[in-house]
């Protein structure tokens, strides 16, 4: 792959950089208002946005994203279930402990792709890292990456993600609106799944029960 490896281009959570992302969206009808709204109010950090079944974007068609950061100033989002063909060896060949890691970079979205960050799994918090929820943290430091390479990761404890994906303020809120996303609270277990392909369809099954039972309901 012609993608460049990062050295300073390492994004800092706090330091959000918006995109305006034009996605695909359709109203399904008015059966399913109330669960959007309530959608909207459950956005937070460590929040998963699964795309329906009738989405047209290519960047986000089949995919889960977990929310990394949510505020009045926007949000951001890292794509989970897609990975790339990028061993982390090659994208880390001037970090040693890297460079007999066979394991697969993942698309974190169109934004930036020189930008790395990376998701990982411990019981405890690790040095420069970010809670998500659970034992899942961001890592958006190379010296907190390094770190977490030396210590011989697995798929099941380290994800990294080349690129990411934005949202200016409202706009997140608006594509719901227009059914672009569904929202599910984060899953330690979808993050780390061994079978990425897997993870969209069994969470669209369950976000489309959710919305037919609250139609039911109403």
């Amino acid at each position: 792959m012609g993608m460049k490896k990062p050295s300073s281009a390492w994004v800092r959570a706090t330091a959000i950089i918006l995109s305006s992302l034009a996605l695909g969206g359709c109203l399904l009808g008015q059966s399913t208002f109330r669960a959007r709204q309530a959608d909207s109010d459950d956005l937070a950090r460590g929040k998963f946005l699964i795309a329906p079944r009738e989405s047209q974007d290519p960047n986000f068609a089949g995919t889960v994203v977990l929310l990394i950061h949510y505020d009045d100033d926007g949000a951001v989002g890292l794509v989970i279930n897609r990975p790339t063909k990028l061993p982390l060896s090659r994208l880390f060949d001037e970090i040693k402990a890297a460079r007999k890691i066979d394991d697969v970079a993942f698309f974190g979205g169109p934004v930036e792709l020189r930008d790395v960050l990376a998701l990982c799994r411990s019981q405890k918090k690790p040095e420069a890292s970010i809670p998500m929820f659970g034992d899942v943290y961001l890592l958006s430091t190379k010296a907190g990456l390094e770190k977490m390479l030396s210590s011989k990761p697995t798929p099941k404890t380290l994800r990294v993600y080349v690129g990411y994906t934005g949202w200016a303020p409202g706009q997140l809120e608006h594509e719901i609106e227009l059914g672009a996303w569904r929202v599910l609270p984060g899953e330690e277990d979808s993050i780390f799944d061994l079978d990425p392909a897997g993870v969209w369809p069994r969470l669209i099954d369950r976000t489309e029960m959710r919305v037919a039972q609250l139609a039911a309901w109403h």
